[in-house]
């Protein structure tokens, strides 16, 4: 390719748009990330430089500066999602610091004029001013579009689990590309974790500290037990189901407390996927919720996806974050991958 393609990943996490957009053929030169904790597996696992940096400070010459010189740059991200999470409640989120990032988002596109801009983000983002007015900078940057809500199965991801995508370009129209599945040959849980060695819960293996499970107390142990793959809380014997379940207003809650199955996608990882009650999180046929190491690969990272260094302490709560906010790295790819297709296209017709 003539075009000398670089990224720089901003609210770059662990690495998964990182590592996607590479596995596609992408440089990534860096990635730009508040949390410290995200520096070892960003630079363990990708050829690139982590910053340590607020996106909302940093300024726009030194994310300029990432970028090798001469080179058709890509300015990639996905702003923090929970503000426009509808796992908000209906809670008022617009007046939090996270609201406002992509706003911020938008200014450094505005200043750096990158070649190609890409956004992810969950679908409920599309109901917000703030991504509307981002939108409206391309427009007015002189960008060409293309932006929808993305089924993540049909691209060969193994969840349940929907965002929106954005592609912009100074080069042409851009587009991602066509679908990778359909229904019949979606990827499956069983697919994706059904070799790893058997654990129990409050265990892990010897050769893989990740593939770790939470410890469940007896009466989940036994809500568990009696729980079916795609099942729910009514599958339970009565003297052992919650008492919200008890309520009128609780009897809606089918997914809480459930177990995944085998044969078909899992449910969207969120942060918590390592919580037996945080939503259908149980294994499919051991009973324990699922490992950290198993929400990282339906998360698409590779098996050995190194997240914490040697005799450092696996932590529940600290990589369920890591993980559960990362971009899919399968998403990564395809975004990638529709990337080089447009830069190509380009080349072809100039």
């Amino acid at each position: 390719m003539s075009s000398n393609l670089a990224a720089v990943d901003l609210f770059c996490g662990v690495g998964g748009l990182t590592h996607g957009l590479e596995q596609a053929g992408i440089p990534v030169a860096a990635g730009v990330e508040i949390n410290p904790n995200c520096r070892y597996p960003y630079e363990a696992n990708n050829d690139a430089e982590f910053v340590e940096a607020d996106v909302s400070d940093i300024d726009s010459s030194d994310v300029e500066s990432l970028f090798p010189d001469d080179s058709t740059k890509i300015l990639a991200g996905c702003a923090p999602c929970q503000p426009f999470s509808n796992l908000n409640n209906g809670r008022d989120t617009s007046q939090t610091s996270e609201y406002s990032l992509l706003q911020s988002f938008g200014e450094l596109v505005e200043d750096i004029q990158p070649a190609i801009v890409t956004m992810e983000n969950v679908a409920e983002v599309r109901n917000e001013p703030v991504y509307s007015d981002f939108v409206n900078t391309l427009f007015r940057e002189g960008y060409q579009l293309w932006f929808d809500k993305v089924s993540c199965p049909d691209y060969g991801i193994p969840q349940r689990r929907n965002r929106i995508v954005l592609l912009a370009s100074k080069l042409g129209d851009v587009s991602l590309i066509d679908p990778t599945h359909d229904p019949v040959n979606y990827p499956t849980v069983r697919e994706v974790i059904g070799d790893l060695p058997p654990i129990e819960a409050g265990e892990y293996l010897d050769e893989d500290h990740l593939h770790k499970s939470r410890t469940l107390e007896e009466q989940n142990l036994e809500r568990i037990g009696q729980s079916l793959p795609g099942g729910t809380w009514r599958d339970w014997d009565p003297d052992i189901r919650l008492d919200c379940h008890r309520k009128e207003s609780g009897r809606s809650f089918d997914s809480v407390y459930g177990r995944m199955e085998w044969d078909a996608p899992a449910p969207t990882m969120t942060t918590q996927y390592y919580n037996y009650g945080s939503g259908r999180f149980g294994h499919p046929e051991q009973d324990r919720a699922i490992s950290l190491r198993e929400g990282a690969m339906l998360q698409t990272f590779p098996e050995d996806y190194d997240f914490v260094e040697e005799g450092g302490d696996v932590e529940f709560k600290k990589i369920g974050k890591m993980v559960g906010n990362a971009v899919p790295v399968r998403l990564g790819e395809v975004i990638g991958r529709s990337i080089v297709d447009h830069v190509e296209e380009h080349d072809v017709a100039a």
